[in-house]
């Protein structure tokens, strides 16, 4: 007779483990949430696991306003607040010129000079002797610094020297620039008023109240569709509730703003309205910010930064790419030593690239790009140069002295490099 066989026994299902909770929890919330309170968890899960985002800066930039406010009542008044976003207009342009290297996991030293080499052509072509149009000179300083930044990244990628070595000549080869431009003088007044009220000028309080609420209005608009779109094509998006949340947050901060810098902040004379110089840097920053996050070339900085090998193996042009992402960081240099320049209406040999380039790195680090490459937004540069200039300003109330600065900003930086350095060990071992 035969034998007949037994089906294989089911091996009895263990049950879950509730550590596999946090794990997939960890994932974005964006994927994991489908409402405000999931997504509010699932971002909560990826903070405990050392996801931490931009929230260490912004507790970080709340607890030196407490800090200094304690110290001295005239720090959270309307006339410091505006003067510190003024003052840390450079420092937060120059960071986001650092990010494009540090997004690659390279570093571009030379960029405090680079920019100074802006503004030093930019006041020599609206001299009375050349008498150029202020877009012109602008646009042409932009450009010859887009064409450094070309030339350092081709040396990079193509010779295949260090950027740290190939940026640091070209710290010491622009301050010489600088030095041979400005010749015995050793200043350079600019007397175009149009530029001096690029750092010094400000929009009407009606004005004010106007542009805020179109730009409030076209980032709700736009965020509200790719995230419709995005839900109704099956992708990846946030539940709608969230985006709700978001841009009310952009119109309670836009209103926060527009209230401070509308107050008067004069002494003979009334002062208001919204300082040029802000729109700039938002200008900046909403270019970057689309460039880097809603077009392929971010997409391919990020992959290049997160691992060069397995980019090039999925044909991305890393040479091209790199040398792109340096003279896009050259040219925001130039932004950023035009809005220097602008501030102190002139250009002098007294200008300190290598001290700029040093506040940007820090800048950018602080706000929370990694050193290591593929990770980072044109918004942490914005965030670690309000840290920053928060520092310079409240220690420069207090009558501290520069050695005194020097010494709290190399704490901060170390401690945002900690952070940063911690965070990437948590996601590796996960």
């Amino acid at each position: 007779m035969a034998k007949v066989e037994q089906p294989p026994e089911t091996p009895e299902l263990e049950p879950a483990d509730d550590s596999s909770v946090p794990v997939a929890l960890a994932a974005a919330p964006a994927i994991m949430a489908d409402s405000l309170g999931g997504y509010v968890k699932a971002w909560w899960v990826r903070l405990r696991a050392g996801e931490s985002g931009v929230l260490p800066v912004i507790a970080g930039l709340i607890l030196i306003s407490l800090l200094f406010q304690s110290l001295n009542r005239h720090f959270l008044t309307a006339e410091n607040l505006v003067n510190l976003l003024v003052q840390g207009s450079a420092y937060m342009l120059l960071a986001m010129a650092e990010v494009f290297a540090l997004l690659l996991g390279e570093i571009d030293l030379s960029i405090g000079f680079v920019g100074g080499v802006g503004g030093v052509i930019m006041a020599e072509l609206v001299k009375q002797q050349y008498n150029w149009p202020w877009w012109a000179a602008i646009a042409v300083a932009i450009l010859a610094c887009a064409v450094i930044g070309f030339v350092q990244g081709t040396i990079i990628t193509r010779i295949g020297l260090p950027s740290f070595v190939v940026t640091l000549a070209g710290l010491l080869g622009f301050q010489g620039a600088m030095l041979l431009i400005l010749g015995k003088g050793g200043a350079l007044p600019i007397n175009n008023k149009v530029i001096n009220d690029l750092a010094s000028g400000n929009l009407t309080v009606a004005a004010s109240w106007i542009l805020m609420i179109v730009v409030v209005g076209l980032f709700g608009l736009m965020t509200w569709m790719r995230d419709a779109r995005r839900r109704k094509s099956g992708l990846v998006a946030p539940p709608a509730s969230f985006t709700v949340v978001k841009v009310i947050a952009a119109f309670a901060a836009g209103v926060a703003v527009v209230l401070v810098c509308n107050a008067n902040r004069g002494v003979l004379i009334a002062i208001r309205g919204v300082p040029w110089v802000l729109l700039l840097v938002l200008g900046v920053l909403a270019i970057w910010t689309f460039v880097l996050g809603r077009t392929r070339f971010g997409r391919y900085i990020y992959a290049i930064g997160g691992n060069p090998e397995a980019a090039r193996r999925a044909g991305v042009n890393l040479a091209g790419i790199r040398t792109l992402a340096f003279t896009l960081g050259s040219a925001t240099a130039a932004v950023g030593g035009i809005v220097f320049a602008s501030r102190l209406r002139s250009v002098s040999t007294a200008y300190d690239g290598g001290q700029l380039v040093l506040y940007a790195v820090a800048a950018a680090v602080i706000g929370g790009t990694s050193l290591f490459g593929g990770r980072g937004k044109a918004m942490h540069a914005v965030l670690g140069g309000l840290v920053i200039a928060a520092i310079a300003n409240g220690m420069g109330l207090q009558g501290y002295s520069a050695a005194a600065q020097y010494i709290v900003t190399a704490l901060v930086l170390l401690a945002a490099v900690t952070i940063d350095a911690l965070a990437r060990r948590g996601r590796t071992a996960r």
